[in-house]
C-alpha cells in the first residue's frame, strides 16, 4: 500500500471515529449532497484575469453530514438552551472536484507569435482533487426557530480545515508532446525555477475552508442550501505546475459555489 494512500486512509478513519464519537452522545443528524461549479485559480493563466477564472471552471460533488446540537435524537427533545447548541452545526464532508485547465490571459492572445506562447497555447492541465474535512458553521439566527418553521431561511457562516489528495495531469501538444521536455515548456518558468516546474505524482496538502451561504427550509425534515466556499491550499503543486516568477505569488484556490439538499435523519 503506497503512503499516499495510508494518509488518506488514516484520514477517513479519524473522521469517522470522531463523528461515531458525536453520535454516542446522542445529538442528532442531517446528511446531504452538494453539487456545483468550481473555479479553480493556480499558477495557469494570467493572475487575477477573470477570463482565466471562468475559463478555468470545474465541477464538484460531495456528501455531507451535520451534528445538530440543538436536538438530542435518545430522546426526541430539544438540548439545553445554550448559545453554542443554538448557533452552531459541525459539518463533515467527503467530495471530490475536477478542473480541466488551460491559459487564459495576455500571455496567449492571438497577437502574441513568438514560440513562448505557442508553448502556453499548447499547454494544458487537470486539477483532480479528493477531499475529507471538517468545518463549524455558525448561524447567526436560531436553529431551533428555523427547524420549527417551512419557509424560513437560515444564513450562516463556516471555518474549517480539509485534507486534500490531489492527482493533477499535465499535456502537451507542442513539439513532440511529451510533458516533462524542457524544450516543450514555457522557457521563462524553466530559467526562473531551480526544479521542473510540472509535477504529476499524487499530492497530499492541508487546506483552510471558509464560506457562507444560506439554507431554506423546504419541510420539516428537509433544507436547501447554496454556499459559497473559499478554500486555500497549502500547496502550489495541486494543478500539478509550480513555477517561480514574481507572479506567483499564492499557492493554489479553490472557489466552490454548491447547492445541496440536506436531510434530517432523528
Amino acid at each position: 500500500m503506497s503512503l499516499n494512500l495510508k494518509q488518506s486512509l488514516t484520514i477517513c478513519s479519524l473522521f469517522f471515529i470522531l463523528q461515531n464519537a458525536f453520535a454516542q452522545l446522542g445529538f442528532s443528524h442531517e446528511i446531504g449532497v452538494i453539487a456545483g461549479p468550481v473555479q479553480f485559480r493556480s499558477d495557469f493563466g494570467q493572475r487575477l484575469n477573470e477570463e482565466n477564472n471562468i475559463g478555468n471552471t470545474g465541477i464538484g460533488i460531495g456528501i455531507v453530514h451535520y451534528i445538530n446540537f440543538s436536538y438530542r435524537s435518545d430522546c426526541n427533545c430539544y438540548t439545553a438552551d445554550t448559545y453554542f447548541n443554538d448557533h452552531f452545526k459541525l459539518r463533515s464532508e467527503i467530495s471530490w472536484n475536477k478542473t480541466q485547465l488551460d491559459h487564459f490571459g495576455r500571455w496567449v492572445d492571438p497577437s502574441m507569435t513568438s514560440i513562448n506562447s505557442d508553448r502556453l497555447r499548447a499547454h494544458s492541465g487537470e486539477a483532480n482533487n479528493f477531499d475529507v474535512g471538517m468545518q463549524l458553521e455558525f448561524f447567526p439566527l436560531s436553529i431551533r426557530a428555523f427547524s420549527s418553521h417551512r419557509g424560513a431561511w437560515a444564513p450562516f457562516i463556516s471555518l474549517g480545515t480539509h485534507f486534500t489528495t490531489s492527482s493533477p495531469k499535465g499535456f502537451t501538444s507542442f513539439g513532440d508532446g511529451d510533458i516533462f521536455n524542457p524544450d516543450n515548456i514555457f522557457q521563462p518558468w524553466i530559467n526562473a525555477s531551480p526544479d521542473f516546474p510540472i509535477d504529476l505524482d499524487v499530492i497530499n496538502a492541508w487546506s483552510v475552508v471558509s464560506s457562507v451561504g444560506v439554507r431554506y427550509k423546504l419541510t420539516i425534515l428537509s433544507d436547501l442550501m447554496l454556499d459559497l466556499r473559499f478554500q486555500y491550499y497549502f500547496s502550489d503543486w495541486i494543478d500539478g505546475l509550480n513555477h517561480e516568477l514574481p507572479s506567483n505569488k499564492f499557492n493554489d484556490v479553490l472557489i466552490w459555489l454548491n447547492f445541496g439538499y440536506i436531510y434530517y435523519l432523528d
